[in-house]
């Protein structure tokens, strides 16, 4: 088959070392791809919003497959486009993308249907949401309806922050249209975890669970960004809680969005957080976590690409994934002032020596090649990946890797992994 990718990050990358792993791959392309993906695929300089330059290219290389990475192009409906013309796409259509397209719409579809989450109200009017607020008291959390890169969550541990929020969003316009509508929900207490499944429309096939970490500083201190590390398995998902939230919140949300007439199709993830009354929703993504993905692509033992198919197909009643026991634990290297303002350009050296660490993958997120030379283009830059017998060991080689990296302008948090290690 003849498989483009679509996306330039950590998660493309990890997708693409994958899946130029299948026997069924014939020809790998990434559009626009980054400086590691270069070495599993054919990079092609067409932007992952870019609908139109994708159709043709598609249509130009008689590709079979399409695999879109982020969520942007999928809330924008290029599964829908590429389907139109007779090209298989895997991932969600533009209405089934809306779970998170609009946290409004998620929260909405869980309230009509009973899947446990927080409790919340929505908001357009600015005065509305803070009166709100002052109503309920802090902890409180504030969102952005919209797509915001992983930044539109406030998790307010005082009223004057969530009100200062909701000026960000709604006065300041910091997240452009995204903000102009807001989600104020409860705060909850539990441990935050994630779960992924693949959706055919109608069936679904559990994956890994993961843990991330979204504050920017060591001891889940600082603004959110959009994940500063991960590992997989997460020990607070037991078998029992996985099996909760197949029953409880997948199942029915899969159900639901069908009866709505937006069957999903694609890999949903489940943003939760493990309550002492069980698992709840936080909120849903429509693709593959970033970088989430990378843990579970390394611990992935099955083939992906027929597993993606089956999705897009509607088979995957049948369909079984297999995994590597090892935990797989990711260190994001930033560059200095994310998820600020930070500068781009900057050379990274020592790739190679890093790569020599033992179980080790370093997965490209933000990089471009001038010549020989590696420089930073993006605010999360480098996934540094390893496994190992345990999550300690993991750990202790991905950081190992990290220290070989030469790159003065790059930082990343010391301590990932930390909670199941504390275990």
């Amino acid at each position: 088959m003849r498989i483009l990718v679509v996306g330039s990050g950590g998660r493309e990358h990890a997708l693409c070392w994958t899946l130029a792993a299948s026997p069924l791959t014939d020809a790998l392309y990434c559009a626009p791809g980054n400086a590691g993906i270069a070495e599993e695929a054919t990079c092609v300089a067409i932007a992952a919003d870019d609908s139109a330059g994708l159709l043709k290219f598609c249509t130009d290389e008689r590709i079979d497959f399409v695999v879109v990475g982020p969520e942007g192009p999928l809330v924008a409906g290029l599964v829908d486009k590429l389907e139109a013309v007779g090209i298989a796409a895997f991932g969600p259509t533009a209405a089934a993308a809306m779970l998170e397209g609009s946290k409004g719409f998620m929260k909405d579809l869980c309230a009509k249907y009973g899947i446990p989450t927080a409790a919340y109200r929505r908001f357009t009017d600015a005065e509305a949401a803070k009166k709100y607020i002052r109503e309920q008291g802090a902890p409180i959390v504030v969102k952005a309806d919209g797509l915001a890169a992983g930044k539109g969550v406030t998790v307010a541990r005082s009223v004057e922050e969530a009100l200062a929020a909701v000026d960000t969003a709604m006065v300041d316009g910091a997240f452009g249209a995204a903000g102009q509508e807001l989600v104020v929900e409860e705060f909850m207490t539990g441990e935050e975890a994630s779960c992924f499944a693949l959706v055919d429309g109608k069936d679904f096939v559990m994956l890994a669970s993961a843990q991330d970490h979204k504050a920017v500083g060591d001891g889940d201190t600082g603004p959110n960004t959009g994940g500063m590390g991960a590992y997989s398995p997460a020990p607070v998902v037991t078998p029992l809680i996985e099996k909760v939230v197949a029953a409880r919140i997948i199942g029915p949300t899969v159900e639901a969005m069908a009866e709505e007439g937006r069957p999903y199709k694609g890999v949903l993830y489940a943003g939760l957080m493990i309550t002492a009354d069980g698992p709840k929703l936080v909120e849903y993504n429509v693709r593959f976590g970033d970088p989430e993905c990378q843990v579970l692509m390394m611990r992935l033992k099955s083939d992906l690409l027929p597993a993606l198919i089956a999705a897009r197909d509607g088979v995957l009643k049948h369909f079984d994934l297999r995994w590597y026991d090892e935990p797989a634990l990711t260190v994001v290297m930033a560059a200095r002032g994310y998820p600020g303002e930070y500068k781009k350009g900057t050379e990274i050296r020592g790739l190679d020596k890093a790569a020599e660490v033992p179980d080790v993958k370093v997965f490209h997120a933000g990089t471009k090649r001038d010549g020989d030379r590696v420089l930073a283009v993006g605010g999360r830059v480098l996934n540094v990946t390893a496994t190992g017998k345990t999550v300690a060991e993991a750990q202790a080689r991905a950081y190992e890797a990290v220290d070989r990296i030469d790159w003065p302008d790059g930082f990343c948090r010391r301590d990932i992994g930390w909670r199941a290690i504390g275990r």
